[in-house]
């Protein structure tokens, strides 16, 4: 059985309002999540959210992304979309390139290697989806989609 936020943290006077231990056990449950998805990247040299910018240049498919798309997309804001890019592209598994129609536009592809590694990392994160949320079953996770949709609503 799981124990409750207030102790897994150890703090001894109680939350002075559900929606504080909400966010505290939110913030506590997605750092785990974070934490454990980078050790599983790590030994591929990815940052999550490198491995998010290569999801997202992945769906553009040969249209590519700008910096600016890209940062729109990403799960995880990152303030320097363009180092982040600058680092893939290093790496040969993205390429940069400006329009013809355009020059001051500058596109960002995924190469062959970004594809491979992608490929390489689907089953894995998979299986480490599965073994972090799958205990949960169909309808809590579904249960949970929802109550995580509400949560990001603006507050009216």
């Amino acid at each position: 059985m799981a124990k409750g936020i207030q102790a897994e943290i150890q703090q001894t006077k109680p939350f002075n309002t559900l929606e504080d231990e909400a966010v505290v056990s939110l913030q506590r449950t997605a750092d785990q999540l974070l934490g454990r998805f980078s050790d599983m990247l790590k030994p591929h040299g990815l940052s999550p959210t490198q491995f998010n910018a290569l999801r997202i240049l992945r769906g553009a498919g040969a249209a590519g992304r700008s910096c600016r798309e890209i940062a729109e997309r990403m799960i995880n804001r990152d303030p320097d979309i363009t180092r982040l890019v600058d680092r893939l592209v290093r790496r040969g598994l993205a390429a940069r390139s400006r329009e013809a129609r355009d020059r001051r536009v500058i596109t960002t592809r995924i190469t062959p290697a970004g594809l491979e590694l992608l490929r390489s990392l689907d089953q894995p994160v998979q299986e480490f989806n599965r073994k972090s949320l799958g205990h949960l079953g169909d309808q809590q996770l579904r249960t949970l989609i929802k109550l995580l949709e509400s949560a990001r609503e603006p507050a009216s």
